[in-house]
This record gives structure tokens, sequence and C-alpha cells, in this order.
């Protein structure tokens, strides 16, 4: 197990099919105790998305996903998405290289974003002396992709470790870049009407070690957690807008040119409206994956969810958080919104394999994580 690559470590991972079988520990593995987790964090993501600048944090976030997968050549790799920034667990076989993608992205923000991006690589076996603990599944997302869940608190005290100014990684000097194809936010914000987007993070109540499983499954149940009620990105509700969105941001990201970017996002456009198919591109059958590959649903010592839920369903997901917290089972943290955003990473457009993360508009992830109580 030591010696495992991080490759070989995700392919002997437990792939959960449901939120359900998520929730026990022993359907999760201990990554090795020589291995690192690498976090990233937007410094006043709050602040930068009451500007405005809600895309350009959750590139920021997705950026180093995107990195380290393209500098291993697209192998898996456990990671998490928490909307400002993002979270890997690897060998340390990787090691030079994600502290290389790491200190290119945290330049990379700020000269292209002018954004600040803390990062940190943290020993995992100095995260279990501190008394926390990092271990892994697989979460099914699609038949081309799985998410990793990670329980623990392991994740979490990387993250305080980082704030703290610990096991920092440097920046790179100016104008050196991480390799950032395929990461883009082309797509319109997605709304619905008479529906509110909730971006939420449950955990257990501080102090105790979970959340009792009978209101966790009640809370579960009540927002469908398994099934497509709640999806906030439906494929028919998956649109373009143009003039396209985004394309300063993937400008910045590729290196491509501002003209060619909307030349082939208008040729995709008229692919969507008029069903015709260029190549390997099936436009779809890209938006039909696109949903189901889209990450709205996680577990992060707790569940992280965006979900599109009615005004009334909302007021009584809340009343129930509410009386739950009150009864010391958890604790928790919602923001509402009336759109979610997607970012992406599409290494191929004629394979299934593209990933999507989704973060609420109005403050998603990282407002729920300051609301958390």
């Amino acid at each position: 197990m030591e010696s495992m690559s991080t490759s070989q470590f995700v392919e002997e991972l437990p792939v959960l099919k449901t939120f359900y079988e998520a929730l026990p520990e022993e359907n999760y593995c201990a990554v090795p105790d020589s291995w690192f987790v690498a976090v990233t964090d937007v410094v006043q993501s709050r602040a930068a998305i009451e500007a405005g600048k809600f895309k350009a944090v959750n590139m920021a976030g997705v950026a180093m996903i995107t990195g380290i997968m393209n500098a291993l050549d697209h192998q898996r790799i456990p990671y998490i998405f928490g909307g400002d920034g993002a979270a890997i667990a690897f060998s340390p076989d990787d090691y030079e290289l994600v502290k290389d993608v790491l200190s290119k992205t945290r330049t990379w923000v700020s000269d292209e974003l002018s954004l600040e991006l803390r990062a940190a690589i943290v020993p995992v076996k100095d995260i279990r002396a501190k008394g926390c603990d990092v271990k892994v599944a697989g979460l099914f997302v699609s038949q081309a992709i799985i998410n990793f869940a990670f329980i623990g608190r392991g994740v979490a005290l990387a993250e305080i470790l980082m704030k703290q100014g610990e096991y920092e990684v440097m920046p790179a000097k100016s104008g050196e870049y991480p390799d950032l194809t395929g990461l883009s936010c082309r797509w319109m914000p997605i709304e619905k009407k008479g529906s509110k987007i909730i971006s939420m993070i449950v955990e257990a109540y501080e102090g105790k070690a979970s959340i009792p499983a009978d209101v966790l499954g009640e809370l579960l149940k009540m927002i469908n957690s398994d099934t497509p009620e709640g999806h906030p990105a439906p494929e028919d509700e998956i649109k373009f807008k143009w003039p396209v969105e985004g394309v300063d941001l993937e400008a910045k990201a590729t290196g491509m040119s501002k003209a060619k970017l909307y030349l082939i996002a208008f040729i995709a456009l008229i692919l969507n409206k008029t069903g015709w198919s260029m190549g390997d591109f099936d436009p779809a059958h890209y938006r039909k994956q696109l949903s189901l590959n889209t990450d709205y649903r996680k577990i992060q010592d707790g569940i992280r969810m965006t979900l599109s839920l009615q005004h009334e369903k909302v007021s009584e997901l809340r009343a129930f958080l509410e009386n739950q917290r009150d009864k010391k089972a958890l604790r928790f943290g919602l923001s509402e919104q009336d759109s979610a955003v997607l970012t992406c990473f599409v290494p191929s457009i004629a394979s299934d394999d593209h990933y999507h993360f989704l973060d609420g508009a109005g403050g998603g992830y990282a407002l729920a994580a300051d609301n958390l109580q």
C-alpha cells in the first residue's frame, strides 16, 4: 500500500453508487501514511464574489485540478472541489510535479485573475499526528466519471494549516503558468423559474464524530439525494448565451486568442441549435453527458450539495436543519441564490470524460462555509 502510485490506489478504491453507501466509514480506504494532501483557497473569496467575480473565483478553484490532471496525462487522482479552492491526495512519486503545478497556479491566479490563491502541501503523517485522518472512496457520477469522497477531517485540517501559513507552496515567477488546457466556463448561469439554488454544507455537530444515521437518512430522503430531483443542471436547462460568457477567462487559462474562442463557441452554438454533428462532436450527446458529469453532490466530512429547490422546499429544509442543530445533531451552512454557474474541464470534446464543477453564483460554497454553525 505504501508504495502504491496515485493511479494504482484509485484503481483499487471502492466506487460507491449512492450517497447512502457513502455514509458508513467502513466503505472508505485510508490513504497511505507517506502520501500528501494538497489544498488551495482563494483569499477573501466572499468579497470577490460580492464584487461579481464568482466565475473567476470558481476558475481559480478548479485550476489546480485541471493543471495536475494535465500534468499527469489525465490519470485519475482523488480530488474535491470546494468552490473557492480544491484538495487532492497523492503519492510521493507525484510530489515534485504537484508542487510545480501549485506554484505556477498561484502565479497564474495572481497575474491573470487578479486574485490571491493560497496553496499548501501537507504530509498525511502530520495530519494523523494531529488527530485527524484522510480516508477516500470513489463516488459514482456517471459511466465516464467518478468523483471522490473524503472523511476523517484531514482535508479540513490541511485547509486550517494552510490558512495559518504552514506547509506553504510559494508562487512561481511571474509568467510561469501551468498547462490549463481544457479549462473553460462558457455556459450561461443556470436558473429555474420558481426555484432557488441552494449551496449546502452539513457536518457533524462540533465535538461529535458523525451525524446520527437516522437524521442523515431523513435529510437525504427530504432532498431526494439519489434521484434526479433537485439536479440544478438538467440537460434541457444548460444553454449557450451569445455573446458567450467566460471567453476572457478561458483565453487567460488556455492562451488561445479570443477570436478563436469566439469562433469555436459560435460553431458550438449553431450545432446546439440545429442538432447537427461535426466530426466526433454530437451536441445532444455532449449536453446529456455534461448534465450527468456535473458534481452537484459530494462528501467531505459531511454533505456538500448545490441543489435547485422550490421555495417551499427551501423553507422546509432550513427548518429541519435548524431543528437538528438545536438538538446538537449537526451543524450547517446554507447560501441561497437565483442561479448556479458551471466551470468545466474538457480534455477532449470527443470523449465522455469531461468534468463540470458546479457552484452557486451568489456566494455558493464559500458563503455556506462562512455560515457554518
